[in-house]
């Protein structure tokens, strides 16, 4: 992935003033689809997550305001307990930092005259989340969230979307459906719109996600050349996409262009035409999702712009195929130049 965005959280609580140390002078920015109760903000241009629920393998920082023996490390173990000194055994399963903080200041309360407790992360279990619709690589993703530099983060929709190759070139980002497992059957869907983080920067939209989330990115009915080129900027975007270009260039086989790039632009990147080839059209074959080939002729004119008709935007996977001149059909080697994809598109009759 291209950075981190590092997340961090520290929650304070007097007990039965119910004073919240930890955040203070910002207000929380909402996400109106999110959840009527934000369990995101932004504060110093960083993300925070109020809402990340401990569970066992978590690992935690306790800092008792004015008692430091009892203070310090505890690991959330397998039945969702820490254990604590002279506290003992207090559950913290399934609370955010905060309720944490609580819970434990009413452990010490019996000791101690109004306990301040903080509660901050040291090493989070690692997340799993299942990405699938116009992603590169879809499938389940486990991600541990602490870095190199022991630090500890919060996995966002966008990195999980780069986890998973990054979005297509038909991705719909004004409607991302992420999944939520209540524990009682059902689901809490929330609709995600990113193109807001594209068009404006708006890191509220970056949803964090937890343990067990899963995401669907939908298909954009139509996007303009200028929402595509704006698309394919983005970060969660994969840096290239590989297409093919067979038959009468000088650099015949697989290229690594940039997304949205256009038909002329990977015609130049594998060389041009050769001495032999017909310049006047290109053939584009692209193969479906759905499984189906579609085949289209190109007239070729260098000095066109992007346009669908004769400059059109390539997808991941397309294939260029470039005629010899005068005669109709490619020579036999096309099938080692592409390697699997020339053997199943002479299986198709593609070339014929």
């Amino acid at each position: 992935m291209r950075s981190r965005t590092k997340t961090w959280l520290s929650c304070s609580l007097w007990l039965g003033s119910g004073l919240l140390l930890g955040l203070t002078g910002k207000a929380a920015i909402a996400q109106p689809e999110y959840d009527p109760n934000p369990s995101t903000q932004i504060i110093d241009e960083q993300v925070w997550d109020t809402s990340y629920l401990l569970g066992p393998g978590d690992r935690i920082s306790i800092d008792i305001f004015g008692a430091d023996v009892y203070s310090g490390e505890a690991l959330v173990l397998s039945d969702g307990v820490v254990n604590l000194p002279r506290a003992g055994r207090v559950s913290v399963q399934g609370m955010t930092f905060e309720q944490a903080a609580g819970a434990i200041a009413a452990a010490y309360a019996p000791y101690l005259r109004r306990p301040a407790v903080t509660v901050s992360p040291l090493t989070l279990r690692p997340v799993n989340v299942g990405v699938a619709g116009e992603v590169n690589r879809p499938g389940s993703y486990s991600l541990s969230l602490e870095s190199e530099q022991n630090e500890v983060g919060f996995l966002t929709l966008t990195e999980a979307l780069e986890l998973a190759g990054g979005i297509t070139e038909q991705a719909n980002l004004r409607q991302i459906e992420s999944r939520r497992p209540q524990g009682n059957g059902r689901d809490r869907v929330v609709m995600v719109n990113l193109w807001d983080l594209v068009d404006s920067g708006a890191l509220e939209n970056d949803l964090i996600l937890q343990g067990g989330d899963s995401i669907y990115v939908p298909t954009a009915q139509a996007l303009t050349p200028e929402e595509a080129t704006r698309l394919s900027a983005a970060s969660f975007s994969p840096d290239t996409i590989q297409v093919y270009v067979a038959g009468e260039v000088e650099a015949p086989g697989a290229i690594a262009v940039a997304p949205n790039t256009p038909l002329n632009q990977a015609l130049l990147a594998a060389g041009g035409f050769n001495r032999r080839a017909a310049r006047d059209t290109i053939e584009l074959v692209r193969l479906n999702p759905d499984g189906t080939v579609s085949k289209r002729t190109i007239p070729i004119d260098l000095a066109q712009g992007i346009n669908d008709a004769s400059n059109p935007t390539l997808q991941n996977g397309d294939v260029l195929l470039v005629r010899r001149s005068g005669i109709a059909t490619f020579s036999d080697n096309t099938s080692l130049t592409l390697g699997p994809i020339g053997s199943i598109l002479n299986l198709l009759g593609i070339f014929f």
